[in-house]
């Protein structure tokens, strides 16, 4: 096994980036932004890091998806059978693509990758808020005594088959890399007809934990998981993971989102100018 080769470095360096990382994946994603550049200051090759990365959020995503377990409703049950199954063609084909790139290559693309998330996080702002505008309106509608009608049944085919297409480019993205992806989960969501924000939010965390859990298992068979770290950084984005879904509603997600931005951008920085 390549893990058994390799120390772990900085235990508590790790530990603690990735219970900063599940707490982040469950309150405004970006997660990865930290635990990811920690595997490979621990000196991790690129590759085995993304992979290592994988498996040490896994269980921090889950955890969060068990803290959101009460939220799903009759809407988001009809739509996860689709949502889960191209998710999960998504993810083979995002890792087998990963497992196929030259490590050069990916070093290479590692500052672009981390740049491009941290912009696509930093537009997402929009997309939040008028998720949010969508929301309120519901919520102003049933309170005027507006009956409401059951989404799914009114949303046509082709609504469906282009969210599951949408879907499918953003599982291979997870599978491949995945950092920054949550919002454009909760966006597509909001296009397909989902309305209540604590649903989108357990199926939105529900179809990333599936879609990562392919690619784990892909990463595993190809014996890329250095397992002393992953294991130390499990325990970390569990604990993270679960306390961040458990206290959404008492922390501020823009400051949440500034830290995130900041620690984007500064990794992508490093990564460009590093030797």
């Amino acid at each position: 096994m390549v893990s058994c080769r390799v120390p772990i470095h900085h235990p508590a360096f790790l530990f603690v980036a990735a219970v900063i990382a599940g707490a982040l994946n469950s309150v405004a994603g970006g997660g990865s932004f930290v635990s990811f550049p920690a595997l490979l200051f621990a000196g991790i090759p690129p590759i085995a890091a993304n992979a290592t990365n994988t498996a040490a959020l896994v269980p921090g995503t889950l955890a969060s998806t068990f803290a959101y377990r009460n939220a799903f409703n009759d809407d988001a049950r009809r739509l996860l059978p689709p949502l889960l199954a191209t998710g999960v063609i998504g993810g083979l084909l995002g890792a087998s693509i990963l497992l196929s790139t030259p490590q050069a290559l990916f070093l290479r693309l590692v500052p672009w990758l981390l740049l491009l998330a941290t912009i696509v996080f930093v537009l997402s702002g929009r997309v939040a808020r008028k998720i949010g505008a969508r929301v309120r309106a519901r919520h102003d509608s049933e309170a005027a005594g507006q009956e409401r009608q059951p989404a799914l049944p009114r949303r046509s085919r082709l609504v469906l088959a282009g969210g599951l297409a949408i879907e499918l480019i953003l599982a291979i993205y997870i599978g491949y890399f995945g950092a920054g992806v949550g919002i454009l989960v909760l966006a597509l969501l909001a296009l397909m007809g989902m309305e209540d924000i604590h649903a989108m939010n357990g199926v939105k965390t529900l179809l990333v934990t599936v879609v990562n859990g392919v690619a784990l298992v892909t990463f595993i068979w190809a014996h890329k998981i250095f397992w002393p770290q992953a294991l130390l950084m499990i325990v970390g984005s569990i604990a993270g993971g679960y306390a961040g879904a458990r206290f959404t509603m008492k922390m501020n997600p823009q400051h949440v989102r500034w830290l995130v931005i900041a620690i984007g951008f500064a990794m992508s920085a490093y990564f460009f100018i590093r030797p």
